[in-house]
């Protein structure tokens, strides 16, 4: 058995499953991984999708932004989170760059991270503009999943990581958006950042999933950076975020204890010693 083979009675989760979920009205679940460990843990609560999200680039690698990531660095995070994974959809962000040039640059990208990161799926930022790269990929075989609202690719062009779709147009542009992107082929889409109002129309127009961050709880499902969520990542909370854990707290002070005991000799002991 290799590692992406599948054990006897675990059903993977497809790209269309996630339509039959949300006419059936069950509310899908997504968290982002960027490694083994972590995409383990979270497949073996059952989750429904878990993106590799090119948020990597903040939470794994410290930087400002997603920006400067690169497509070989998320191929390996999808990778070493593919090899985890047994019934979750796997998702991965396309980084910045690595779709926007030009169709064929795109084709050959996702599927780069189709083949060597063994994704399940990609997911690509933007609005109605995109659609004709969307609809190139689906039309090779590769499922997509899009992205509208924030945009975090487009950070120095919005300025700052706010509400988008506040106003009548900047909302019925993500709306034509939405629409222009399920036409194109998306299996489902993030809203982040939206009022929840707006959320909820764009979600019950829509005959695919909308997964929301920060967009209420009208969408058909709810996606977080699993960092936040653990407080794992310090640096800032966005409001949108609930802590469920406070990790990053728990590991310094553990350390610290590891380290007095060590200057104290009280560590290792007895217990953790041979003979």
């Amino acid at each position: 058995m290799s590692v992406n083979d599948k054990p006897a009675g675990i059903k993977p989760i497809s790209a269309p499953d996630l339509t039959r979920l949300k006419k059936k009205g069950r509310v899908i679940t997504m968290l982002t991984a960027y490694d083994y460990f972590t995409a383990r843990l979270l497949d073996e609560i059952s989750i429904d999708g878990v993106l590799v999200g090119d948020s990597a680039n903040m939470v794994f690698y410290g930087e400002k932004s997603t920006l400067s990531i690169t497509l070989d660095q998320m191929i390996y995070h999808t990778l070493a989170v593919a090899r985890a994974v047994r019934h979750a959809l796997v998702i991965a962000d396309m980084p910045f760059m690595s779709y926007q040039a030009s169709a064929e640059e795109a084709l050959r990208n996702a599927g780069r991270m189709i083949k060597e990161g063994r994704a399940g799926a990609v997911k690509l930022e933007g609005g109605e503009h995109i659609a004709p790269t969307v609809a190139r990929l689906v039309e090779i075989g590769i499922p997509v999943m899009g992205h509208i609202g924030l945009v975090p690719q487009s950070i120095h062009q919005l300025g700052a990581f706010k509400v988008q779709g506040r106003d009548d147009p900047s909302a019925e542009y993500l709306k034509r958006s939405a629409l222009a992107l399920q036409e194109a082929g998306c299996f489902s889409m993030v809203l982040e950042m939206l009022p929840a109002e707006l959320a909820g129309d764009i979600s019950r127009q829509l005959t695919i999933p909308t997964i929301g961050i920060g967009a209420g709880p009208q969408c058909d499902g709810q996606i977080l950076v699993t960092n936040d969520l653990l407080g794992l990542f310090e640096d800032f909370q966005p409001k949108f975020v609930r802590r469920y854990a406070h990790l990053a707290r728990e590991a310094r002070e553990a350390c610290a204890r590891w380290m007095e005991d060590v200057k104290n000799r009280t560590y290792p002991g007895e217990d953790e010693s041979f003979h």
